[in-house]
């Protein structure tokens, strides 16, 4: 598996419910772009509409030896999901709170371009600063273990 790119604000800013897996529609120019690495997933996120799962905001850039086949760099991405997957994620949705954040880009062993997406619930301000100091606490006690047995 060669991953591509991460979402990591995705992790500090959004609870993580369900991760699925998901193909890409994408053109030849992207692919390219994808297999040098080029992407970014800051402020992206997914939709479900008439039935199919949208990914917008992934900014995929133009690959430089292409011709005329040029591809807009933030287009929106169709999402391929199994029916029963996206129908439950669509049903997730109607809830309040809940979004679809694409986590990571990658390749698989096949060389099949894949998008890891998660159902998220956004996380509030006191939950990110308990998160925080739960892990500033975790950490000290490591720090005191490890003092303990260098002694």
């Amino acid at each position: 598996m060669k991953l591509v790119a991460t979402h990591r604000k995705a992790y500090r800013d959004y609870k993580i419910i369900e991760k699925y897996e998901a193909g890409i529609a994408l053109k030849g120019g992207e692919v390219k772009s994808l297999r040098m690495g080029k992407c970014s997933l800051d402020g992206s996120f997914c939709r479900v509409e008439k039935g199919e799962l949208i990914a917008y905001n992934i900014h995929i850039p133009e690959f430089e030896q292409s011709s005329y086949f040029k591809h807009n760099p933030r287009r929106e991405r169709k999402l391929l999901l199994k029916k029963k997957e996206l129908k439950r994620l669509s049903g997730l949705l109607t809830q309040r709170g809940y979004t679809i954040i694409p986590l990571r880009m990658y390749f698989n062993d096949r060389g099949w371009a894949k998008l890891e997406v998660a159902l998220c619930k956004g996380m509030r301000k006191y939950e990110k600063r308990h998160k925080i100091k739960d892990g500033e606490a975790r950490r000290e006690v490591e720090r005191e273990i490890s003092r303990f047995y260098r002694r």
